[in-house]
């Protein structure tokens, strides 16, 4: 069932603290779970609760995001009408590349006014989750809301950068602090926003005149009092990857079956672009234990508790434990990892080993040859 709500998946500004793994890319386009992209699973929730009009706001190191989204045909968003769209940062000049996300809503203004739904959800890119926004946009009905917030009751540490909220008894967010704030609270935010497209309209237009042009931080935080913003529980898996520890140690979760059951089919299937690989190749000397390994690569050494991406190839005598490789890379003979992250492409020669820790894993750059 189509829903009247329109899709936004913000990259404008979004909080990263990846070194390597953004280098060359965008935070939405880091591989993760050993096909996918982060984008895939706010991507595919959205059009699972019969979004059809979905948009990306591009900003800063957007080819890779071009090239894997494409026409948006593996999500069935090739439409001649609605679809997915991807808008790029609107600039008159180098000063306008620096301004909040309100700044770049209001330059692409016409793409809101021109839609016929009623609602507007705006998600990031970094929330690893599989969600319902058919159920978010009727809790949001039922109460009345002027904005609902997706939120997550997450007690515990927390890798991940994230937005702290205190609720009243009603479910009504009283407080929200960013993540470098102090506030005492189990519940987070998901940064995903529920709102009427005339409210947001106006929110753009009203804190843009009084030079304000974050969207949480000035349209939202801001008018906690006046406005009724709400929060909707969300009880499935979450992971918040923004940061290199978040990154393995989500990944790390995925090897329990049920966390990858909960995450990738619960509501619905996540999608992502398709690459028609031939199955792996284990070799006679192959040992592969508790571990996730994508099509198209060659094992013919051992690995233990680790991802595998596309084309991975692990050479004779090689060992891999608790590490992610992904697509292409390479361990060489007699190579050993152990705690490690490779981006694409990278190599690691014969007899080489590296050794990270759980807390902070050893990251080789894209292409690296060490």
């Amino acid at each position: 069932m189509k829903l009247p709500l329109m899709g936004v998946i913000n990259l404008i500004h979004e909080t990263e603290e990846m070194g390597a793994l953004t280098a060359g890319r965008c935070l939405a386009t880091v591989p993760f779970g050993g096909r996918y992209r982060l984008i895939d699973f706010v991507l595919s929730s959205m059009v699972n609760s019969g979004i059809s009009n979905v948009s990306v706001f591009a900003h800063t190191k957007f080819r890779s995001l071009m090239d894997h989204l494409g026409s948006g045909s593996n999500w069935d968003l090739h439409r001649k009408q609605q679809g997915l769209f991807v808008l790029p940062p609107a600039m008159e000049d180098q000063t306008d590349f620096g301004k909040g996300d309100l700044y770049h809503f209001w330059r692409h203004r016409d793409y809101f006014k021109r839609s016929e739904h009623e609602y507007v959800v705006i998600a990031r890119s970094h929330i690893v989750c599989n969600i319902d926004f058919g159920a978010v946009l009727a809790f949001h009905q039922a109460r009345g809301a002027d904005i609902t917030v997706v939120c997550k009751r997450w007690p515990g540490a927390r890798t991940g950068l994230v937005r702290k909220a205190r609720l009243d008894e009603s479910g009504r967010i009283t407080e929200m602090q960013d993540h470098f704030g102090r506030l005492a609270s189990e519940v987070v935010s998901m940064e995903m926003y529920v709102l009427g497209k005339e409210l947001l309209v106006d929110l753009v237009e009203t804190s843009l005149a009084q030079g304000k042009d974050h969207f949480v931080r000035h349209a939202v935080l801001s008018r906690l009092g006046e406005l009724n913003v709400s929060a909707y529980l969300h009880e499935g898996y979450l992971g918040v990857v923004n940061s290199i520890p978040a990154y393995y140690r989500h990944s790390m979760e995925l090897l329990d079956q049920q966390v990858w059951k909960e995450l990738f089919f619960e509501p619905g299937s996540v999608l992502t672009k398709v690459k028609d690989e031939p199955p792996t190749r284990y070799r006679s000397r192959a040992a592969v234990v508790q571990s996730l390994v994508a099509n198209g690569c060659e094992i013919d050494g051992e690995v233990y508790n680790s991802i595998l991406f596309r084309g991975v190839k692990i050479r004779k005598g090689a060992v891999v434990r608790n590490s992610i490789v992904m697509q292409n890379g390479i361990v060489g003979e007699g190579g050993m990892l152990e705690n490690c992250i490779l981006d694409k492409e990278a190599e690691i020669r014969p007899l080489q080993q590296l050794k990270g820790s759980p807390d902070m894993p050893f990251l080789a750059a894209k292409r690296h040859v060490i």
